[in-house]
């Protein structure tokens, strides 16, 4: 579980993955997603097509900011063959994260040997690059989403991710079910699909037991930290007051 009390709001931008999705993208948009992502501290910068993954790998060279790429995005319905040729190209183009779409029909269809056969060749696709799983919980009722959770877990996947962000968001229960599933695996729980108010439902999930956000609002939600801990709904900062004063400053505080 993360404790907020013990995190700077510089601190807190490692608990964002900060995603520019749009089919619209230029490589201008890219390239500005990344500079955010450095100035806000994020984990990754997360984008749709591994397209993109040279020109990210360039902008965050020097940092920890992860550089991730999209597998199967948004559908998940290639075959596992494509999705394991998008995988292993990504990681050869730089990737060090990949946020990959499980096939919703599969799961609704109980074929579960073959979603876990796919979730595997993923894994070794991506040659021990950080992997994520996107299970579009909207689509699924409560048993399905304890269910593919699991065959995540079984896997070997670093992350279970709620949803692509594209469709509808996830709901508090639905991330309580999953932090549930994961207990005594390696694998932790990402949410996305944060809808308004963003600020406070990105909270709410972290203390549901998400460890990571993917959002395109990770601006809007780090510029709202503050005010969120003057009116309690962020637990005030309790840890090292030294750490304060070399917290690098948000963009918006800068003169």
């Amino acid at each position: 579980m993360v404790d907020l009390s013990k995190m700077t709001k510089w601190d807190m931008g490692k608990l964002f993955d900060f995603s520019v999705l749009p089919k619209q993208s230029t490589e201008a948009d890219i390239r500005r997603g990344c500079q955010i992502a450095k100035e806000y501290n994020c984990k990754a910068f997360c984008f749709s097509s591994s397209e993109w993954t040279p020109i990210v790998a360039e902008e965050l060279k020097g940092t920890d900011i992860m550089v991730g790429a999209a597998i199967g995005f948004p559908f998940g319905q290639q075959s596992s063959a494509v999705k394991a040729f998008e995988t292993a190209e990504a990681v050869r183009l730089g990737a060090t994260v990949l946020d990959n779409c499980m096939n919703v029909g599969d799961l609704k269809d109980k074929k579960y040997d073959k979603i876990l056969a796919e979730f595997k060749e993923y894994v070794d696709a991506a040659q021990g690059v950080m992997t994520k799983m996107i299970i579009e919980t909207c689509f699924l009722t409560k048993e399905e989403i304890v269910t593919a959770t699991k065959l995540v877990c079984e896997a070997g996947i670093d992350w279970v991710k709620t949803s692509t962000g594209q469709y509808g968001g996830p709901s508090v229960q639905d991330v309580m079910l999953m932090v549930d599933a994961v207990k005594g695996t390696k694998t932790k729980v990402k949410v996305a699909g944060v809808k308004d108010p963003r600020p406070q439902n990105a909270f709410c999930f972290i203390q549901a037991g998400a460890e990571l956000i993917g959002t395109r609002a990770a601006v809007e939600i780090l510029d709202a930290v503050d005010d969120l801990r003057k009116i309690g709904l962020i637990p005030a900062y309790t840890g090292d007051k030294y750490c304060l004063l070399y917290t690098s400053p948000s963009p918006r505080d800068r003169g």
